[in-house]
């Protein structure tokens, strides 16, 4: 693996990130109050049944790095090229699905949304719902672009790609917004960044990778063997949208489209915060599996898995601390009146999360080796429970109540689960991973227990200066005692480095 090109894929994760949160920060509050509630939730609301759609992939978009890595180790481009004309007629299929369900999805709104919908509501949804499916056809046809170049390990120029789509999203869509367009124009901005991403990847994988398809002969043994790995990763995929979008759903049909809004602005923040976790693990992806196709070795894995971990957490540990100091004022400052709720359930959503989040290297571990079955069986029965809390839950506390039930089976099954097999089936070393992570859970705790006094000792009462200050403050108080008490060298290094070497050329010139 070039090491360049993966540092740079990781930088280049975060500087998106930085960018996605960023706008995010700026963009949402000015895109809440454009909408209007009742609107955003209605986007909200189609957009987590469109997601369902996505379940048609049936997790072969997982499996190509997988069977790629086994040819690529044997040097038979041969394969490769028949492989890659594979996943594109799997795709192109399954894209037109989609267009044919969306059809039927559209038909059939008025069913699938119930009465939680007014009259103008359910047209404007059906307009949504037109859009939104045009572009999950064309992220399917993508996938197999993008799952070549990360084979291939050419992160820089895939997160260039994902960095200018962060960059330049809210720039088309907010004139549109002031336009009045309202949700329409949401979506197509998404879309428009969708195909013009679409070009971008397949004009460098044909021109630059020159990659190659073959479709003379359809290898339907390979495609027996693909299905029976890539089965239970969609187990897995149809376990997420149960976990991530059947609370909105359940809103919608039970409450209304206001009830959703204010579960998306808690849900939009939990996917930032999701969003940075994958940021440094998936660049490990290939590595991963060619420890695993060269010599399964269990010590490296779990060294990699406990590496990865620490950097993942001191990150997340940052931002799940401050959220539980600074939430509640942010929330009411940047989403406005009528959002107190979401900081109540972005708590039911972040905290439980941040486990799995942290370990979320294990779940290629366990793809590499082929032992994700178990998992998806578990995490099915688990997530399909949260459907039957979430329901009594709703009745009963409302939008938080949705929260709960997730809560839960992250809980019992991202947790308890995972860390079991993790240790008895995978061959990871469970009780190493712990005590490296213990290492930074302490000083994270001693940063946290500042910053509430920090917020007892000067409260912001409601002013958005004294929050910046403060939640700037705590950044540093974090970083400092992280530094000092929590970082090994080689962690000190990824960041001292960079800055030593951009220091060194200003210091030449």
């Amino acid at each position: 693996m070039k090491i360049n090109e993966l540092k740079a894929g990781v930088v280049l994760s975060y500087l998106t990130q930085a960018v996605h949160i960023l706008t995010g920060l700026l963009y949402t509050p000015v895109m809440l109050r454009l909408l209007g509630q009742s609107e955003y939730g209605l986007y909200q609301l189609v957009y987590s049944v469109v997601s369902y759609l996505s379940l048609l992939s049936l997790g072969f978009g997982a499996s190509y790095v997988r069977f790629f890595s086994r040819y690529k180790i044997q040097n038979n481009e041969k394969e490769i090229t028949r492989l890659n004309g594979m996943f594109m007629t799997i795709f192109a299929i399954i894209s037109l699905i989609c267009i044919g369900c969306g059809g039927v999805m559209i038909k059939n709104a008025h069913h699938i949304f119930g009465k939680g919908l007014t009259a103008g509501e359910l047209a404007k949804a059906k307009v949504l719902l037109g859009i939104m499916i045009f572009n999950m056809a064309a992220t399917f046809i993508n996938s197999v672009f993008s799952s070549i170049i990360t084979a291939y390990e050419k992160f820089f120029f895939q997160r260039l790609i994902k960095f200018l789509r962060e960059l330049f999203n809210p720039f088309l869509t907010l004139p549109l917004l002031i336009l009045g367009y309202g949700s329409v124009a949401m979506v197509v901005a998404t879309t428009i960044l969708t195909v013009l991403g679409l070009a971008a990847d397949s004009i460098f994988c044909l021109r630059k990778l020159k990659v190659r398809f073959s479709f003379s002969s359809f290898d339907f043994s390979l495609f027996k063997e693909m299905w029976g790995f890539t089965f239970f990763i969609f187990i897995n995929m149809i376990v997420d949208q149960l976990n991530w979008s059947v609370d909105k759903f359940l809103l919608g049909r039970m409450i209304g489209t206001v009830a959703v809004a204010v579960y998306g602005v808690a849900a939009q923040l939990n996917s930032l915060y999701l969003a940075l976790s994958t940021a440094v693990s998936s660049v490990f992806i290939p590595r991963v599996n060619l420890i695993v196709a060269k010599n399964n070795d269990n010590h490296a894995l779990s060294k990699l898995f406990a590496k990865v971990g620490r950097v993942q957490f001191l990150i997340l540990a940052l931002v799940v601390t401050g959220y539980i100091i600074f939430g509640r004022s942010f929330v009411a400052l940047w989403a406005g009146p009528g959002y107190g709720e979401a900081y109540i359930v972005g708590l039911f959503l972040m905290i439980p999360v941040t486990v799995p989040l942290i370990q979320n290297l294990g779940i290629e571990i366990q793809r590499a080796k082929n032992m994700h079955q178990a998992r998806a069986i578990v995490y099915l029965f688990v997530a399909v429970s949260n459907i039957f809390v979430s329901i009594p839950c709703i009745k009963y506390w409302g939008v938080s109540g949705a929260a709960v039930g997730t809560a839960i089976s992250l809980i019992v099954g991202n947790i308890l689960f995972m860390n079991y097999y993790y240790h008895k089936k995978v061959g990871l070393d469970i009780g190493y991973f712990w005590k490296e992570m213990f290492g930074l859970l302490v000083p994270a705790a001693f940063a946290a227990a500042i910053g509430f006094a920090l917020t007892r000792l000067w409260p912001a009462k409601g002013k958005i200066g004294v929050l910046a200050l403060q939640m700037v403050l705590y950044c540093g108080i974090y970083v400092v005692i992280m530094w000092r008490l929590g970082m090994k060298e080689q962690e000190k290094e990824l960041i001292s480095a960079p800055i030593k070497k951009v220091g060194d050329r200003l210091w030449k010139k």
